[in-house]
C-alpha cells in the first residue's frame, strides 16, 4: 500500500538527508491524479525537510530540490525521479504498484488504508461521542439530522481507526419545557391520542400550551410548579414525565433504526438532577459560586466581575440549568469512562455554551476538560416537502424514499441507463430508502461541517455529478459486473493487462486513500472521503467505457475484473464510514 511505497522512499532519503525515516513518511505525499497527464505518485515537499526552512527563498529552493534528487537513484520500488517547484518527484514500477495495490486492497478488506504507516505512531484511546440529543416528547426535528449523521461519522471514523468509542445518546428530557408540557396535558391532553400518536399529540399540547402561556400568566406559573415538583422528586410529576420519556424513545428508535445509527447509551439531562446540585455545592465550596439581586447563581468566567463573562447555572427558585446538568454529566462520564477525548456534536449556535462549560470545569480544577471538544456545524436552509415546511426528520425521510422511487419507476434516464426496472427488484422500498439516505449524507457532507448550506432536492436527487445516487449507483454497477463475470485467484492477475491510462489513474488513486482518511482522522470533516469516493466513481465510469471485460482475452478480463473489484470494496469502505449503508442492485 501507500506507505510500503513510502517506506522505500523514506529509507532512500533518509541516508541522504541524515534523518530518520520516521520524520520522513508524513513528508512524502501521494500525488493527486490528473486528467490532462499521467503524473508521478509520490512527491517529497523540499521545504518541509530542510533545517530552517523559513531563510530559503524560492530560487534557493529549488536549487536544493535539484541537489537532493541528484543524490537520488532509481531502484526496483521507484523507476522515476523528477523535479517540480519545490519537490521531489517519486514514480513507482509500474508493475510492482499494479500488483502491492490490489493486493493490499483484498487482503485488507475493511482495514485497507487503515493499517498504513501514517497511522502507526497512533495511540488507542477512548472515545466518547455525544450526538443526535433530540428533545424528548417532541418529534424528532431536522435539525438533529446533521448532529446524527456527522456524530455518526465521527463515531465510525474513531472506531475504524482502532479506538474504544461510547456513543452517547443525550436527550433533552429536562428542563422548564417539561414544567409546560406537563402542565399542557393535565389541561389538553388525552390518554387515548397519547398512546395512538404519542409525539404528534405530544407536540401539539405543547403547542397549544406556550400559546397559553403567552396570554395567561398562571398557566406559566403553573409550569414553574410542575418543574419545581418534578425537580423534588414528586411521584405523580415524574410518572408523568417518565410516560413521555419512554414513548418519545420507542420513536426515536424507529428513526435510529431507518438512518441505520445505533448508540451504547441512552442517556438524558434528567439523569444529572441530583448530581447538578453536587455540583452547585463543589461550585460552591471552591468560591466559584456568585449570587445575583435576583436570586440566580453564576459563575464569573471573567475573574473580573464582567456580567457579559458569566454563566447562569441556578435560577432563582434553586432548579438547575442546561449548563448545571452538562457539567454534572462531564464529571459523571469521565467517572465512568476515564475518557481520553469527548466529543459533543451541535449547531455552532452551541459554541458560547461549550467554552462556558469547557472553562467552568477547567476553573474547578479538572485538567481532562481539555480533552473535551465541541464540533460544531452550520444550518441547512430551505429543507420542504411538497407539503411545505419540513419541521420533522421522519417527514424527509419519507419524502427523501418517496422521490427516489418515482425516480426509480418512472424516469426513463433512471430506468434504462442507470436502475434495473422497479419492479426487478425484491424490495425497492428499502433500496429506494438507502439511496435517498446516501444523497442526503454526501449532499450534508461536501462542504465544510461549519458552513450554513441551502437544500435543493433536484441537485440531492441528479444521477450524475457528485451526489450520493451517484455513488451508490456505481456501487451497484460493479457489483452487477461481479455477478456477471467469474474471477479467479489474484496471483494470476497480469499486471502488464492494467498499464493503460485509465487504469493507471485508479489505481494510482487507490493508493492515496490512506492520505484521505489520516486527513479525515486530523479534522473530523467527512468531506474529503467524499470528495475522494466522487472522484474515484468519475474514473470507474470512464473505465466502464473503456476497459470491456466481455470478449477480451482471459488474462486481460480478468485483470480488469479484479481492478473493478477492488474499486467496489474501496468504495464500499468509504460509504460506510460516511454512514451510508451500499446498494448491490438499483
Amino acid at each position: 500500500m501507500a506507505c510500503t511505497f513510502r517506506r522505500s522512499i523514506a529509507s532512500q532519503l533518509s541516508r541522504v538527508l541524515d534523518l530518520p525515516p520516521e520524520n520522513l513518511i508524513k513528508s512524502i505525499s501521494a500525488v493527486p491524479i490528473s486528467k490532462k497527464e499521467e503524473v508521478a505518485d509520490f512527491q517529497l515537499s523540499v521545504h518541509s525537510v530542510l533545517e530552517s526552512s523559513s531563510g530559503h527563498s524560492k530560487p534557493d529552493i529549488q536549487v536544493q530540490t535539484r541537489r537532493l534528487a541528484e543524490k537520488l537513484k532509481c531502484d526496483t520500488v521507484v523507476s522515476e525521479i523528477s523535479t517540480g517547484p519545490g519537490t521531489v518527484n517519486f514514480k513507482i514500477n509500474r508493475e510492482l504498484l499494479t500488483k502491492t495495490v490490489l493486493q493490499q486492497v483484498f487482503e485488507n478488506g475493511a482495514n485497507y488504508g487503515l493499517k498504513s504507516e501514517l497511522f502507526s505512531d497512533l495511540p488507542q484511546k477512548k472515545v466518547v461521542v455525544e450526538f443526535s440529543s433530540p428533545n424528548v416528547a417532541k418529534k424528532f426535528h431536522v435539525g438533529h439530522l446533521r448532529s446524527t449523521i456527522i456524530g455518526n461519522f465521527i463515531a465510525n471514523l474513531k472506531e475504524a481507526l482502532g479506538h474504544q468509542v461510547t456513543r452517547i445518546n443525550y436527550f433533552g428530557d429536562w428542563g422548564m419545557q417539561f414544567g409546560l408540557l406537563g402542565t399542557g396535558f393535565q389541561l389538553f391532553g388525552y390518554e387515548e391520542k397519547l398512546q395512538s400518536n404519542p409525539l404528534q399529540h405530544l407536540f401539539e399540547v405543547y403547542v397549544q400550551v406556550n400559546k397559553e402561556a403567552t396570554d395567561d400568566e398562571n398557566v406559566e406559573k403553573s409550569a414553574r410548579e410542575f418543574f419545581h415538583r418534578l425537580e423534588e422528586g414528586d411521584k405523580q410529576a415524574l410518572s408523568l414525565w417518565q410516560k413521555f420519556r419512554d414513548l418519545s424513545i420507542k420513536e426515536y428508535v424507529q428513526i435510529y433504526k431507518r438512518l441505520g445509527v445505533h448508540f451504547d447509551d441512552y442517556s438524558g439531562e434528567s439523569f444529572y438532577r441530583e448530581k447538578s446540585r453536587e455540583v452547585l455545592q463543589l461550585l460552591d465550596k471552591k468560591g466559584l459560586l456568585q449570587r445575583t439581586k435576583k436570586g440566580t447563581a453564576i459563575v464569573d468566567l471573567s475573574g473580573k466581575g464582567d456580567p457579559s463573562l458569566s454563566c447562569t447555572v441556578m435560577r432563582s427558585d434553586g432548579t438547575s440549568l442546561y449548563a448545571t446538568r452538562d457539567l454534572a454529566a462531564a464529571i459523571d462520564r469521565m467517572n465512568k469512562y476515564n475518557f481520553d477525548s469527548m466529543i459533543y456534536v451541535t449547531d455552532k449556535g452551541q459554541q458560547n455554551h461549550f467554552q462556558q462549560v469547557f472553562e467552568i470545569l477547567r476553573l474547578m480544577g479538572y485538567e481532562w476538560a481539555e480533552r473535551c471538544q465541541h464540533i460544531p456545524f452550520g444550518v441547512v436552509q430551505g429543507m420542504k416537502t411538497r407539503r411545505g415546511d419540513v419541521t420533522f426528520l421522519e417527514d424527509v425521510i419519507n419524502e427523501t424514499r418517496s422521490r427516489m422511487l418515482e425516480n426509480m419507476a418512472f424516469s426513463k434516464t433512471f430506468v434504462c441507463q442507470y436502475f434495473i426496472a422497479t419492479k426487478e427488484l425484491e424490495n425497492p422500498h428499502e433500496i429506494a430508502e438507502r439511496v435517498g439516505l446516501a444523497a442526503l449524507i454526501i449532499q450534508d457532507f461536501k462542504g465544510y461541517l461549519l458552513s450554513d448550506y441551502k437544500f435543493n432536492w433536484d441537485r440531492v436527487f441528479q444521477s450524475r455529478g457528485d451526489t450520493g445516487v451517484f455513488l451508490q449507483y456505481t456501487h451497484a454497477r460493479l457489483c452487477s459486473l461481479e455477478e456477471t463475470f467469474e474471477s479467479g485467484h489474484l496471483r494470476n492477475i497480469k499486471a502488464a493487462c492494467l498499464q493503460d491510462p485509465q487504469s493507471v489513474s485508479i489505481l494510482q488513486h487507490l493508493l492515496r486513500y490512506d492520505e484521505v482518511l489520516y486527513k479525515s482522522s486530523q479534522d473530523l470533516q467527512p468531506r474529503h472521503i467524499v470528495s475522494y469516493l466522487l472522484t474515484l466513481s468519475h474514473l470507474t465510469a470512464v473505465a466502464h467505457k473503456t476497459l470491456q471485460i466481455k470478449g477480451r482475452l482471459p488474462e486481460v478480463a480478468e485483470a480488469r475484473l479484479h481492478l473493478f473489484k477492488a474499486v467496489r470494496s474501496v468504495l464500499a469502505n468509504g460509504m460506510k464510514l460516511l454512514g451510508i449503508t451500499p446498494v448491490s442492485r438499483m
